[in-house]
């Protein structure tokens, strides 16, 4: 498990494009205060990505090896109401529909009934707002980051308890706020559980082939990749290299997203 540290507040509170010092591996920021997601940086490495064959669902084989080939801030949590709700404020993300029609609350809970456009929207604010890349995570960097570290079905090993997240053992059948759960080796809450999440890639009958980690995207693609599972979800579905997809401009009650924010040249990291 990396240990976490958090960032200055100095780097909390520089403006966009100041000159600021590469977060370490296992270190805590946020590139604005309150309302930037609370990233952490995970290490380069290399996984077996996928199931073996009859061990999962068709379109998780075959394994292939994967490699990151440079650290990466991922968001520690699923994006929430309140930090979607500040893209809102600025008149650039919009809600022409009712988020609250479940009933389950805002606030801490993750944002549900976000298309991947309306996704796409948000990171392209957020990259505005702070000046640096924030973006999708490619299937790739997602199962990476959901392992961490680990080889088995889920980062808890082969089994997985209503205790480790949120599912359909849980009973809950709805969101929680995030961090209700304990985090993965990486320092990553959520990665199983609570909400199936948007990742860049579009929707192929395989796992994404080896590319170092980038995300197959043509643009075109009418199809998008969901990981993770949700809060209904069967304990079938909240595996690591469980993959579905889903209709871009489909919102769901269970299907969120989470951010990740490129730290730039391998020479520019701190070790």
């Amino acid at each position: 498990m990396i240990s976490l540290t958090i960032m200055t507040t100095a780097l909390l509170m520089a403006p966009a494009g100041a000159a600021q010092t590469a977060p370490a591996v296992g270190e805590l920021f946020r590139d604005c205060a309150q309302v930037c997601p609370e990233m952490v940086v995970i290490p380069s490495g290399s996984f077996l990505m996928g199931s073996e064959p009859g061990a999962g669902e068709a379109n998780e084989s075959p394994q292939e090896r994967q490699t990151l080939d440079r650290p990466l801030a991922v968001g520690r949590f699923e994006v929430t109401f309140d930090e979607w709700d500040a893209c809102l404020a600025d008149g650039v993300c919009t809600a022409p529909w009712s988020q609250d029609e479940p009933g389950w609350g805002r606030g801490r809970r993750p944002v549900i009934q976000v298309d991947w456009n309306e996704a796409q929207t948000y990171v392209g604010w957020l990259s505005d707002r702070t000046g640096r890349t924030y973006r999708l995570l490619s299937e790739v960097e997602w199962e990476y980051a959901a392992r961490a570290g680990t080889s088995g079905l889920h980062h808890t090993g082969e089994a997985i308890t209503p205790a480790d997240a949120n599912y359909e053992r849980s009973g809950l059948r709805r969101t929680v706020p995030v961090g209700s759960y304990p985090a993965n080796a990486f320092g990553l809450h959520d990665m199983l559980g609570n909400v199936w999440e948007w990742v860049a890639d579009c929707y192929d009958a395989s796992p994404t082939p080896a590319h170092g980690g980038t995300s197959k995207d043509d643009k075109a693609c009418s199809l998008r990749v969901m990981r993770g599972g949700g809060g209904a979800s069967p304990a079938e579905d909240v595996r690591s290299a469980r993959r579905s997809q889903m209709s871009i401009g489909m919102r769901t009650n269970d299907l969120g997203f989470r951010v990740a924010r490129d730290l730039g040249l391998p020479s520019e990291l701190k070790p």
